[in-house]
């Protein structure tokens, strides 16, 4: 699947300033078909976690192309019913979430994921089993290419352990709950396949304890390789061994389950580019910096992950390579890359950060009082924009300003 072209970039950095975020939509169902094949031995569903990227023309390609979609807040339920999902195909993941939320997403009509005994309990009570729910476990399995995203382990807040299967069984039982899945998620950035295939035992063990279930749900956590060499998830080799995995369950037990994902940076993340433009170039004892017209309000990933991303110079592209510091424009140390071979920087140059789908613009803020960029989306090879770049009037939008 080729990737968009300095010429094709440099052209829509041109049209729509920067700095920019550009999707490419046949990169995006490139991946999600991806995922269709390699699973395509199981009774597969791929629930797009759209906390990722939630534009909303984003959302309208992910039902175009067949996917279903995965909700962390009831906003995000919202968007995706405006974006058309029907309400069986969003699965509704809060943690930590006010109970108002679940009784919202009830009357909305939405698959519930549930990560508390407490809400649990409050669910049950109120409405029986008059709505099937999923209970996500704690499978206290550590994964994930850093902690911060890492889920399923003893100190995490995400899930009800499996220790407390005893507990969830007395909640079940004295509510009447009808559970049809049961859900893990231990991470994300998993490069071995092991970590799903240690946790599908898990939800097998646990499974047993739910008669009416329907669905093991996996969660997602699938690299993508962020620099060259870098590995990422073998989802064909995992679809294969899945797939051998829930046929021998279904002849041990009778019960033939359907398996769940929810795949975001897998889908997105390599589809985005950010664009920048080359502002300074200061040169210290100790290094030479770019200074960009963007920072860590932006792209936060680099600062908060320590995330690498791959950066191009596509308007000096033939030049001779030096070390640089790719450094934002905010007042805090606010740093993209640190000593990188870049082809010369000019000022007024364009670099691009490669990989910046997911948890890019999502993640950006107003920090500084900086405006938030603009974001393109390429559609049969035509850029069109599908969010218009902040002005300074959209910092005092929802202030209100006292006589004072």
């Amino acid at each position: 699947m080729p990737n968009l072209s300095p010429a094709q970039l440099s052209e829509i950095a041109t049209a729509h300033g920067t700095p920019v975020y550009v999707y490419h939509a046949d990169r995006i169902a490139h991946q999600y078909n991806n995922l269709k094949k390699a699973f395509g031995g199981t009774k597969a569903r791929f629930f797009y976690a759209c906390k990722a990227l939630t534009n909303i023309n984003v959302l309208k390609l992910m039902k175009k192309i067949g996917a279903s979609l995965d909700c962390v807040s009831i906003q995000e339920v919202k968007l995706g019913l405006k974006a058309g999902f029907a309400p069986e195909d969003i699965l509704f993941t809060p943690n930590c979430t006010d109970f108002q939320e679940y009784v919202e997403a009830k009357e909305l009509g939405v698959n519930i994921n549930i990560d508390n005994i407490s809400i649990l309990e409050q669910f049950g009570n109120k409405f029986g089993s008059s709505y099937p729910v999923m209970i996500r476990l704690n499978p206290h399995i550590m994964a994930g290419g850093n902690f911060k995203i890492s889920t399923g382990h003893v100190d995490s807040k995400f899930g009800i352990s499996i220790h407390q299967i005893r507990h969830i069984e007395r909640v079940v039982k004295s509510t009447k709950l009808k559970v049809r899945g049961i859900h893990m998620h231990t991470g994300s950035e998993i490069k071995d396949i092991g970590v799903f295939l240690e946790g599908l035992q898990v939800m097998f063990s646990m499974a047993e304890h739910f008669a009416d279930l329907e669905v093991i749900d996996l969660g997602s956590g699938f690299k993508v390789p962020y620099q060259p060499g870098d590995p990422e998830t073998d989802v064909n080799s995992l679809g294969q061994k899945l797939s051998e995995a829930f046929k021998n369950h279904e002849k041990e037990t009778g019960r033939k389950l359907q398996v769940w994902f929810e795949p975001g940076k897998y889908l997105v993340s390599e589809s985005g580019y950010f664009i920048v433009k080359a502002n300074v170039i200061k040169q210290t004892p100790a290094t030479v910096f770019v200074g960009v017209n963007s920072g860590f309000n932006h792209l936060i990933r680099p600062m908060f992950y320590d995330a690498y991303h791959y950066i191009v110079n596509i308007s000096n592209p033939t030049a001779p390579e030096r070390i640089y510091t790719v450094v934002g424009n905010i007042c805090e140390t606010d740093t993209f890359a640190w000593d990188r071979k870049l082809h010369e920087v000019r000022e007024g140059d364009y670099l691009v950060f490669y990989n910046a789908g997911a948890y890019g613009f999502e993640m950006s803020s107003n920090f500084n009082s900086r405006l938030k960029p603009a974001e393109v989306m390429v559609i049969d090879g035509k850029a069109q924009l599908i969010r218009k770049r902040d002005v300074y009037e959209d910092l005092l939008r929802n202030q209100i300003e006292l006589d004072i």
